[in-house]
């Protein structure tokens, strides 16, 4: 397991699938780090107390996982399922911060068995709850160069994991998002490059379980490569074994090998890893149990993908049975889970389903739960909740995280840093109203006239426009996609000096080819959030050393790695 510096293997992205096969040493276990740290007879003697005492629906029950909101109106039917199917863990969905921490201590109380709570926070708590810190995306997070931020952004959502009672985060995302059209991962993955994406996912999850958080790498085996969302379809990847190897599969086995503790099985059809028709890969025998377990010797929690998600469709079989006989262990958010509940008792009666495998995965669910702490577990604290989520180190982490990110990808020649002088210097912002911390830090640099305009399509901005053809110097600050490209921006760069700042995703850069190709500077902040504008505000005029690399490729612009250190 790593401690203190980062270390990973260094194996080149674009190498062979045989190539990296040969240096992975397959046949070998992996237990995880978290588990072979656990004091093994106290943990078993906690393991065994509880076990001894767990009627059949009970050790059933401890494999589900069920969504719900935080809302006082789904307490009843949660608390019916909590003492009907004696439900193993619950994932809520969007709320507030109050109604997390009251739903959790409810059901905490009301379960006799401690209750595993997971989170889904790739980019922090604020993922699912509004009024906590907005960390970057994973692809901002992926033009970071130092992968020890990573570490301590890792620490600190594990941090606040905690405080909110939270034991499980389905993070890191591990997908190599090598198709830009993909619809689903996109900026939830840390880039284009299998190798980045293994280091900035196994950092993230370093700081995570130092904290005593599994974290739970996703989407196995890789969503990177496709154009369809399996919540609406099952999407196909339709590669060789060789390259699923060399590129999809990567992220995960430095993973595994590092010792984590948690895999989320993906709803994929991978016709070179199971070639039956249309079977998903998270339902697939050949893909958790030969593959994953099996050949990567993954020793670790199994969750499935939520099964709600159409892409886990099985025709009339139950999928949670399904998914239990592919070899994963904890079942998330079936669509029915009193039906499937009974489902599963079903396959355990007639033998489909033997009782041992089904003894043998609650044991495994009870001893992380050790782990985790559920062995000595306590309520939540209210008083204080919100300050203590909201720490100082917490703004001060995000805005320094956005600091190292912010990207300069074109300065020709030496344009930035923009300083006043005796030109007039138009800074404009298209595309939101949210544009304040920029204006406000570019304003106390220097002396710039400022304008802005929505971007809607009902109405036209010459009057804008018009008054922009008196002005030597243009920034164009562009906050949103949805704006559009409007020909001015392009007619405007010939015979002025341009800059352009996108709080954008990287791909969208392409909607402004002809006039990127035009402008002096170029600085990409991924993001449209007050500490992005800030931080590329602060790398604009100077006042910042810009460091970010682009994680990516920007078809026609910029290439991945490209980044100015200025």
């Amino acid at each position: 397991m790593m401690t203190g510096k980062i270390l990973y293997q260094v194996v080149p992205w674009f190498c062979t699938g045989l190539f990296l096969l040969s240096g992975w040493n397959l046949n070998a276990q992996n237990v995880p780090e978290l588990y072979r740290k656990a004091n093994q007879p106290a943990m078993n003697h906690w393991v065994d107390s509880i076990f001894d005492s767990m009627t059949v629906d009970e050790k059933i029950g401890q494999l589900f996982m069920v969504v719900t909101d935080p809302k006082p109106s789904s307490r009843k039917r949660m608390l019916k399922q909590i003492r009907e199917q004696q439900i193993g863990g619950i994932l809520f969905s969007k709320g507030d911060l109050k109604a997390y921490a009251r739903s959790i201590n409810l059901y905490q109380k009301s379960s006799r068995i401690p209750l595993f709570i997971s989170f889904d926070g790739e980019w922090g708590l604020s993922m699912r709850i509004d009024d906590t810190p907005r960390f970057p995306r994973n692809m901002m997070l992926g033009a970071i160069a130092d992968n020890e931020w990573l570490v301590r952004y890792g620490e600190e959502m594990g941090r606040e994991c905690r405080e909110l009672g939270v034991h499980i985060n389905f993070a890191p995302v591990l997908d190599v998002n090598s198709n830009p059209d993909n619809p689903v991962i996109g900026m939830r993955s840390f880039g284009e490059n299998p190798q980045l994406v293994a280091e900035k996912g196994s950092a993230y999850a370093l700081g995570l379980e130092k904290m005593q958080v599994l974290s739970v790498g996703k989407h196995f085996p890789g969503h990177g490569d496709t154009s369809e969302d399996s919540h609406n379809t099952l999407p196909e990847i339709r590669q060789s074994r060789a390259r699923l190897d060399s590129v999809e599969l990567y992220p995960f086995v430095q993973y595994i090998r590092n010792g984590y503790a948690g895999m989320m099985t993906g709803h994929l059809f991978v016709p070179a890893l199971d070639s039956l028709s249309k079977r998903a890969t998270s339902l697939s025998p050949a893909v958790v149990t030969r593959l994953l377990t099996g050949e990567l010797g993954f020793e670790g929690l199994k969750f499935t993908d939520a099964l709600v998600m159409k892409g886990a469709v099985t025709g009339n079989n139950s999928v949670c049975v399904e998914s239990l006989l592919a070899g994963n262990d904890i079942l998330l958010s079936p669509k029915q889970p009193v039906i499937e509940f009974a489902a599963v008792k079903q396959a355990v009666e007639t033998g489909l389903i033997p009782m041992t495998v089904i003894e043998e995965k609650c044991r495994k669910i009870l001893r992380y739960k050790y782990i985790c702490g559920l062995n000595r577990y306590k309520p939540i604290v209210l008083r204080g909740l919100s300050d203590r989520i909201h720490s100082d180190y917490s703004e001060r982490l995000v805005q320094k995280l956005n600091e190292e990110a912010v990207t300069l990808l074109k300065n020709e020649p030496d344009a930035l840093p923009l300083q006043s002088s005796e030109r007039k210097i138009a800074v404009v912002s298209l595309g939101d109203e949210s544009f304040d911390a920029f204006r406000k830090t570019m304003d106390r640099g220097g002396s710039f006239d400022f304008f802005q305009w929505k971007g809607t399509e009902e109405e036209y901005p010459a009057e804008l426009f018009e008054k922009l053809g008196e002005y030597e110097v243009i920034l164009w600050a562009i906050h949103s996609n949805k704006i559009p490209d409007y020909p001015e921006i392009h007619s405007l760069s010939n015979g002025k000096e341009v800059h352009f700042c996108f709080f954008i995703a990287p791909y969208q850069l392409c909607n402004y080819a002809a006039a990127i190709h035009a402008a002096q500077s170029v600085t990409l902040a991924y993001e449209n959030t007050e500490y992005a504008q800030t931080a590329a505000a602060k790398i604009i005029l100077g006042q910042l050393p810009s460091k970010g690399k682009l994680p990516v490729t920007i078809a026609g612009l910029f290439d991945y790695g490209t980044g100015m250190e200025r």
